[in-house]
């Protein structure tokens, strides 16, 4: 991780996706982590993910 930070820099993400079971169980049920088990460490990883690219983007979040 170390390496690849030290290579690409601002193009690294600090968010890490974890391997898990959920994560290989949900394609294969034709799901996404997140409808499959969104209490699942996986998910955690992805919202996390999702959050960290809309904050470096500074895409304004929609209000309904």
């Amino acid at each position: 991780v170390e390496e690849v930070k030290t290579h690409f820099q601002d193009m690294v993400f600090d968010t890490i996706i974890h391997r898990n079971s959920r994560l290989s169980e949900a394609p294969s049920l034709g799901q996404s982590v997140i409808s499959f088990d969104i209490e699942s460490r996986g998910a955690a990883n992805y919202l996390n993910f999702a959050k960290e690219l809309i904050e470096k983007q500074k895409i304004p979040l929609k209000t309904v």
